[in-house]
């Protein structure tokens, strides 16, 4: 049965720096930058049919040095969450006006829902279903969050449950027929 590789981006600044990323196009560091050939190496001997990658620079630059830009269809619902008043703030940051605020729950202002989001990663999963093969995928953390959720045909807040690092890698699929979506592995990288 196919499978879905899902590859959030190597590491950025302001991933170091705990720093809300939406539509902000920031390059890799050079730890991202080793990260993304490392996961491309894990990678090589995997078949796909089809790769998808975000337009942001951090996504389609970890597709490059994995050795995917070749064969990567660019796809703009793959972008990151829309942020809006609150990209490039930490959570800490917000949460001194807003100490209730979570995402999931109450998205950005002047920027998206998770519902929003959600209908996004509808549209890439609508397309991924159709395929017989596996699939990679390149995007960032919070929309592969909630790509994960509406996956298992869940709410897109149940991915505020599903952290992940930097070039980390995780695979969805399929139980035992195509109407038993699962999550096969979550979150594999260097960083706990």
């Amino acid at each position: 049965m196919p499978r879905i590789y899902l590859v959030r981006h190597g590491e950025t600044a302001w991933t170091i720096t705990h720093q809300h990323t939406g539509l902000t196009d920031l390059p890799l560091t050079a730890d991202g930058e080793h990260n993304a050939r490392s996961l491309g190496e894990y990678l090589k001997s995997i078949p796909f049919g089809r790769i998808l990658c975000s337009p942001l620079l951090r996504a389609r630059k970890t597709c490059e040095l994995a050795g995917y830009a070749p064969r990567a269809e660019i796809d703009a619902d793959l972008v990151e969450w829309n942020y809006g008043d609150y990209e490039g703030l930490t959570t800490a940051t917000i949460r001194q006006n807003r100490p209730e605020w979570e995402i999931f729950r109450d998205g950005c202002p002047n920027g998206e829902t998770a519902v929003d989001v959600a209908k996004r990663a509808d549209c890439v999963i609508a397309a991924l279903r159709t395929l017989s093969g596996n699939a990679l995928v390149f995007s960032s953390s919070h929309f592969l969050r909630v790509f994960a959720a509406r996956w298992l045909g869940q709410e897109p807040a149940l991915g505020r449950h599903l952290v992940l690092g930097t070039a980390a890698l995780s695979i969805i699929g399929y139980d035992h027929t195509l109407q038993e979506p699962v999550i096969r592995l979550w979150n594999q990288s260097k960083d706990p």
